[in-house]
């Protein structure tokens, strides 16, 4: 027994050494004040942010981010955004696989944003993808400006200019809001040709999605041929994903489907962690081969929010499943390559799902629970920020989510 407790001794001794290593030496600690409130949610710290009119709460002192300067071993960022993913698509996941581990579990810290945009305490994609990837509040429906029609560059676009090697995955065409956030300069997301145009002009290494259709009618009335166009900048064009399976490196870009990639249901498969995978394989091809400083990555699960609004419970729980595949690529991708940040966030909630139990007799075991779909719409909730990897311990606490693109920006000096 006391050799037992010894070798347990010894290696726990072992791993603090460790971790020691990592982390800066502890804090002296004399006093904790653990306050819990009975029964408080995401959503009524939300609510008494949006009744305060956004005036800060005593909740918003739990804020770190204006602290960042910079990291100096970080070159590559993933950003991954499920898009109409609030905390309680995540909770009905972890539930649906009976709390089995989670790529979301594998998070070493935890943030949360407030989505509300520059016109409305309820967001769209457009101004949500706005804000996380240019650090600028919009109004809904604008892509890459400001409110007063100022353009503002994406994180993307900053690290292209810098050096790094950039990419976009989704599952829907790429010209949609998200996607568009990062490379698009519209003050109406509706204005898909000038947003193929834009694309065209972007520089982006590595694009996936669907999107065929809408590149078609943008060069029609032109006459051209809109794969000639991305040949001519550079892109090996691909119209199955099989033809993924060919490429190593370069400029490429997917275009897989006319509009959207099919839903799971439909048969979309693994796409996204092939695509994503994939994408990271090119992108780090091309880093070595060009001596790139890094790479910026966007990667959406796009479709969680077109279950969301559907109030499609299976469909979302498919959807979720196959956007925790992707980040597991990811993360096993940052284990692999210690200078890599995963950051895996929303843009906004979709449904105001809530996951009540069935009795309200708590002194009984399990009683079951239930799926409650508040809306078909978008909600004004707080939303959680998952980080894995290099720096990922700089980004903590409340924010705005125009603050977190900031403190991304930062990390790779590519702030202005």
């Amino acid at each position: 027994m006391k050799k037992l407790f010894l070798f347990v001794l010894l290696s726990f001794a072992a791993f603090q050494g460790a971790e020691a290593k990592k982390t800066q030496k502890l804090p002296k600690v004399d006093n904790i004040i653990y306050m819990i409130g009975d029964g408080m949610g995401l959503c009524h710290v939300s609510m008494l942010q949006i009744e305060g009119k956004y005036a800060p709460t005593s909740f918003d002192r739990a804020h770190n981010v204006a602290l960042i300067k910079s990291y100096s071993t970080n070159n590559r960022v993933i950003l991954m955004i499920g898009d109409g993913m609030g905390l309680a698509q995540t909770g009905a996941l972890m539930i649906d696989s009976g709390y089995a581990p989670l790529s979301f579990d594998r998070a070493q810290h935890i943030a949360l944003v407030k989505t509300y945009s520059a016109n409305n305490r309820v967001t769209d994609s457009a101004a949500a993808g706005t804000a996380l990837a240019t650090g600028f509040k919009t109004d809904n429906g604008t892509l890459g400006m400001t409110p007063d029609g100022e353009i503002v560059e994406s994180i993307i676009a900053k690290a292209s200019k810098s050096g790094f090697a950039t990419g976009l995955v989704a599952t829907c065409y790429l010209q949609h809001a998200t996607p568009a956030a990062f490379y698009a300069h519209v003050k109406s997301r509706n204005e898909s040709d000038k947003i193929s145009f834009d694309f065209m002009e972007s520089g982006i290494d590595v694009a996936f999605g669907g999107g065929r259709k809408i590149f078609e009618k943008a060069y029609k009335e032109s006459g051209k041929n809109y794969v000639d166009l991305l040949k001519a900048e550079g892109y090996e064009v691909l119209f199955d994903q099989k033809e993924m399976d060919g490429v190593a490196s370069g400029k490429v870009i997917g275009l897989f489907a006319e509009e959207n990639l099919p839903t799971l249901k439909e048969g979309r498969g693994d796409y996204l962690a092939r695509a994503t995978e994939k994408a990271l394989e090119i992108l780090t091809a091309d880093v070595r081969a060009d001596k790139k400083k890094g790479f910026v990555m966007m990667v959406e699960g796009s479709q969680i929010d077109y279950r969301s609004h559907a109030n499609d419970l299976e469909g979302m729980l498919a959807e979720m499943r196959d956007f925790d595949a992707a980040i597991k690529v990811a993360m096993d991708y940052a284990d692999a390559h210690p200078n890599t940040l995963v950051v895996v966030c929303a843009d906004h909630e979709t449904s105001g799902l809530a996951i009540p139990s069935n009795k309200t007799d708590f002194t009984l075991p399990e009683s079951g629970i239930n799926y409650s779909f508040g809306t078909s719409s978008h909600t004004g909730v707080m939303l959680p920020v998952y980080l894995y990897g290099a720096g990922a311990e700089t980004i903590k606490g409340i924010m705005e989510n125009s603050e977190l693109s900031v403190a991304l920006q930062r990390l790779i000096k590519v702030a202005e």
